[in-house]
């Protein structure tokens, strides 16, 4: 494993999970969001987005996290060796993101965007979450079946799941 894509829904426990491979494989670290939201929530333009996420996957090492357009998912599905998607029913994602969003009422989250508060997000939030669940799902599944024979993929459809693969990643090193 040393190109990782991680992805799944909102709230899954993705950029937590990112930063414990990151801990245990010592791979560089790259979250989606930080490069696509400029301070306000303002959409970074699509090119500079495009060209930060080609220089991540043209690297021979990372962990990348999140989403970002589908030709960027696509690519980086291409060059990946190992795709982890965080599968999990939605209530369980939006459970978890109205918790983080709640303790975003004390401190920032850690790995969000720069100047982008998450409070004020939240419903947008919520909005979003089932839209990808109802829409984009479907289209990332079908994407992974197309890429299964070239990356190894682990879908973690339960919390324990979670931490199964990461103690099966620290056993296996």
């Amino acid at each position: 494993m040393t190109r990782i894509a991680i992805i799944g829904n909102a709230g899954g426990g993705k950029s937590t999970l990112a930063r414990q491979l990151h801990a245990r494989l010592n791979l560089p670290l790259h979250a989606v969001d930080r490069i696509q939201w400029r301070p306000g929530w303002q959409p970074s333009p699509a090119d500079e987005v495009a060209d930060v996420h080609a220089t991540w996957i043209n690297s021979p090492r990372w962990i990348i996290d999140g989403w970002g357009d589908w030709p960027l998912i696509e690519a980086r599905f291409a060059r990946a060796d190992t795709i982890i998607f965080v599968d999990f029913p939605l209530w369980r994602h939006t459970w978890w993101a109205i918790k983080r969003q709640f303790f975003c009422l004390f401190r920032p989250r850690i790995d969000g965007p720069a100047g982008c508060p998450m409070i004020p997000k939240t419903w947008a939030l919520m909005k979003m979450m089932r839209h990808i669940d109802l829409h984009a799902l479907p289209r990332l599944r079908s994407l992974l079946v197309s890429s299964a024979p070239q990356v190894r993929i682990h879908r973690l459809r339960r919390p324990c799941d979670i931490s199964a693969f990461l103690k099966h990643v620290q056993t296996s090193r």
